[in-house]
């Protein structure tokens, strides 16, 4: 019989075990291994059955069993311990209110945007690699206490859960999250009722949410939820699915995430005394319309919108994460405009002016389509990609967006993704660091805590764990094996369990107990399946892969795990491609294929692997962080030269997979090359070294590789470290520049730009010529000064509105200019009769062989964040003077 309604009946826990509920309340017991022992401890028989979940499992404890633990005089002192330490954790000063006391110019608050948070598997609100960098970059900020509140949408139906069918086709299902079952609380007001966030959405309609709050640490994660009465049943299904329904859905989604989240920080803030954030960061474009809402309150403060914009542009952050276009949401302007202006949101403020900042005003652009992420970097001063190479991916990808600048000019810098540690490290890879230094100096290394050392760990940049080379070979060697036991386990389970979904009997499985071998190179592949990222990469030839998971010395075995996009049935193709071989009896026992992929498989997937494989298409991979959960636990990456591995490659971490990305191959000669390349090195130099045993009869160079991974590069993929960069080099000179803007400034800056912009088409280099040297006749001697000698056209402007650059560097046989340098020139006399302005200045070549230099104008002004901002430059014609290519001897 079918109950007709549901609700949450709530435990009433004796008084001395009163804490529990705020242990469990607090999202900090799933990176904080003590406190989950201590919940383990009160059932644990019920642990695995609860997903591991405090508030699940106090809501199955019985009566009995409550009265029991509430006299359990050593579990109250354990509960007394845990509790205290919480208390410390939340209220203690850490490394950002020391950096505070000691003069450091830090913003108060930050807002931290996002479509999806990956926090922990018992908060089930994110998809893939977004969401968990999001969630551990909640936790990082915790742990430094960067005071941050995290924004988003809390989702009825998660993202989806994923099962097989018999044949091996992806299937989705979508249970419904109860929000009392889950680890928040809802927001409300002083007289307790709920408070509310409403939009007002075409036709008179409107778009009311409440507002959860889950308890990350010392952030708060605030996600707004339109299933509430007060909403017509289309606009209660809003916030339904994470990335579902078609572009008006995801239109009020991302309406609701942008908008209805400012006003949420803005009752959070005034409920709770909260200092209001300085500085609000845009975790990729889905919550772009933050930066609208903000203009709209500060325009009846008597700025305009061409003010308010340079004010909220001052105070925003824009971090990018795909490299691909068709990873941004677009929408038809038609679309955007009927939800905003004087009959739905932000009335007041003009829909001319809100369409062109997602206007894709750039060579093959679609200005018939709003961009999200065009209209993210137009309202922020400072944007990211998130690794090295994504950076200079982002930079050319968006470079039309800055017409007249280098690839390399654009304002679009790069923070590398880190992973939280304390999340990630299995507890057994945790013990063995803590034998070494203690257990408490080993939790302030993994979260970015205090030391007392020169390692500068509390600040998450580490130069060494020294300590890591005092561990034996024999005792790394025993935890590796450990740790690919506990993973046989575990997928043995999985298996069996998936394999009853697809409806095989009982009678049918017993060849699963033989499954993966602990003693065996066991390689993990596990990630969302967009095309790109090549799931079936390993497949190219069957043959050869057989022989790989075969061998009979150097055999390997292959766990694999990932969810296709509901919508995507090319990935669901490629997910089957992959589960119907590794059905085949003659390697079943190698190669799985596990499905529902989550944090609570990562968690075990990670430390059990030796080798983590990652072989997407260069450069589409923006940071690719699995790689980095899997070496903090001792696993050797294999991967294609992409992401973070692209910059932090080193042979003793790893291999790197050769590319043909720079060669004129269609895409599947191209697979065909890379996936070759992939066999040929575990073949011939990852699995030997796996079996190569030493004197010892232990493989002395694979543990020395292990050693070298935890290491040297462990502290490099943290995420306090990141964080770190976040706050110094974009969180607090953006609040310095929002601190700049009083209205006053911010008006006349508006004003300045609108002057040089209606100006610039008469700005022009009319002349260059070189004045001393033998430059002129094409060549000049090393260490020579060439004096250059510039007439500029302002057309109205300013010598203060401007700086005259020389750009100097080697040149290509097309007269490109590489590795620039730019060199200012000043002012050497007034207008002549022509209105031209003289600007002189020297230019010592440093190199020898082709050199050239030409010369631009930009935009200057003290507030501009840098000369690229306005996207505006002044560069010579051909004629403009004597040539600018010089041959250096």
């Amino acid at each position: 019989m079918k109950a007709i309604r549901r609700f949450t009946v709530r435990p009433v826990l004796p008084e001395p075990l009163r804490p529990l509920h705020d242990l469990a309340r607090n999202l900090r017991w799933s990176w904080h291994t003590e406190t989950r022992e201590l919940f383990r401890a009160a059932d644990p028989e019920g642990w695995r059955p609860a997903d591991a979940d405090p508030v699940r499992l106090l809501g199955s404890l019985s009566a009995g069993r409550l009265t029991e633990l509430a006299g359990d005089a050593e579990y109250l002192g354990r509960l007394a311990a845990a509790s205290a330490d919480l208390a410390e954790y939340l209220d203690g000063p850490r490394w950002y209110q020391e950096q505070r006391a000691a003069g450091a110019e830090l913003p108060s608050g930050i807002a931290y945007f996002s479509p999806e948070f990956g926090v922990t598997a018992a908060l089930p609100q994110y998809s893939g690699g977004l969401g968990i960098l999001a969630g551990d970059h909640l936790k990082a900020a915790s742990d430094l206490g960067v005071p941050l509140i995290g924004v988003g949408l809390l989702y009825r139906h998660g993202y989806f859960r994923q099962t097989l069918s018999r044949e091996g086709w992806q299937q989705e299902h979508y249970p419904v999250l109860d929000p009392n079952e889950l680890p928040l609380d809802l927001v409300r007001e002083a007289d307790g009722t709920p408070a509310r966030v409403v939009l007002a959405l075409p036709g008179g309609r409107s778009l009311h949410a409440c507002v959860w709050l889950a308890r990350v640490g010392r952030v708060p994660l605030l996600l707004l939820d339109s299933d509430v009465e007060e909403n017509a049943p289309g606009e209660r299904d809003v916030t339904d699915r994470l990335y579902g329904g078609g572009s008006d859905h995801r239109l009020l989604q991302e309406m609701l995430l942008g908008i209805g989240g400012v006003r949420a920080v803005r009752t959070w803030c005034r409920l709770t005394g909260t200092p209001e954030p300085e500085v609000f960061h845009t975790n990729e474009g889905h919550a772009g319309f933050l930066g609208l809402e903000r203009i709209r309150e500060l325009m009846p403060t008597g700025l305009d919108f061409e003010a308010a914009l340079e004010v909220v542009r001052a105070g925003t952050v824009f971090t990018t994460h795909t490299p691909v276009p068709a990873g941004i949401d677009r929408f038809d302007r038609g679309l955007v405009a009927r939800h905003f202006g004087d009959e739905g949101e932000l009335p007041g403020v003009p829909v001319e002016k809100i369409l062109p900042l997602g206007t894709e005003t750039y060579p093959g652009g679609e200005p018939e389509l709003f961009n999200m992420a065009v209209m993210g970097l137009r309202l922020a001063q400072r944007a990211n990609g998130v690794s090295t190479l994504h950076g200079a991916v982002s930079r050319e990808m968006f470079s039309g967006l800055w017409p007249g600048f280098d690839p390399a000019e654009v304002p679009i810098t790069s923070v590398t993704n880190g992973v939280h540690a304390p999340t990630w490290v299995a507890p057994e890879v945790f013990r063995l660091g803590a034998g070494q230094v203690g257990e408490g100096r080993a939790h302030q290394v993994l979260s970015g805590g205090p030391v007392d050392d020169e390692t500068s760990a509390r600040t998450g940049t580490p130069r060494r764990w020294d300590a890591v080379t005092g561990i034996g070979d024999q005792e790394i060697w025993d935890l590796r094996r450990d740790l690919r036991g506990r993973l046989v386990t575990e997928v043995r389970r999985r298996l069996y369990a998936s394999w009853r979904r697809r409806g095989a009997g009982t009678a049918e499985l017993g060849w699963i107990d033989g499954v993966l071998d602990p003693d065996i190179l066991t390689i993990g592949f596990a990630r969302r399946v967009p095309s790109y990222k090549r799931l079936t990469l390993m497949l190219r030839d069957r043959d050869r892969l057989r022989e790989l998971l075969l061998h009979p010395t150097h055999p390997i075995q292959i766990v694999v795990a990932g969810k296709a996009h509901p919508a995507d049935d090319g990935g669901k193709r490629l997910v089957q491609e992959l589960v119907r071989f590794a059905d085949d009896p003659r390697v079943r026992h190698r190669i799985v294929f596990l499905p529902d992929y989550g944090m609570g498989m990562a968690q075990k997937l990670y430390p059990g692997c030796d080798v983590w494989l990652n072989n997407p298409l260069r450069p589409l991979e923006a940071c690719g962080t699995s790689g980095m959960k899997a070496a903090l636990n001792g696993c050797l990456n294999l991967s294609v030269r992409d992401g973070w591995w692209d910059e932090w490659f080193d042979p003793d971490f790893g291999w790197e997979i050769p590319t043909a990305d720079g060669s004129a191959v269609d895409e599947d000669r191209r697979d065909e090359l890379e996936s070759n390349a992939l066999y040929a090195l575990i073949e011939d130099r990852v699995a030997p070294r796996f079996y190569d045993r030493g004197a010892g009869g232990l493989p002395d160079r694979w543990i020395e590789m292990v050693r070298s991974t935890l290491v040297n590069l462990g502290p490099k993929v943290l995420a306090g470290r990141m964080v770190r960069e976040y706050v110094e080099r974009l969180y607090a000179p953006a609040a310095r520049a929002r601190r700049a803007l009083e209205p006053a400034v911010a008006r006349d800056l508006a004003a300045w730009k609108a002057k040089v912009r209606a100006a610039w088409r008469g700005v022009s280099v009319d002349h260059v010529e070189t004045v001393a040297g033998d430059a002129a006749g094409g060549s000049a001697e090393l260490g020579a000064t060439l004096a250059l000698r510039v007439r500029i056209a302002l057309g109205g402007l300013e010598p203060d509105d401007v700086e005259v650059q020389v750009v100097a560097g080697r040149v290509d046989s097309g007269d490109a200019i590489a590795d620039a340098q730019t060199f200012p020139l000043k002012p050497a006399g007034g207008q002549d009769l022509e209105d031209r302005w003289l600007y002189e200045g020297p230019l010592t070549p440093d190199r020898t062989g082709p050199y050239g230099y030409t010369v631009r104008v930009l935009p200057a002004h003290r507030l501009l964040a840098t000369s690229a901002e306005l996207g505006l430059v002044a560069l010579p014609t051909e004629a403009t003077g004597e040539g600018a290519g010089v041959l250096m001897r």
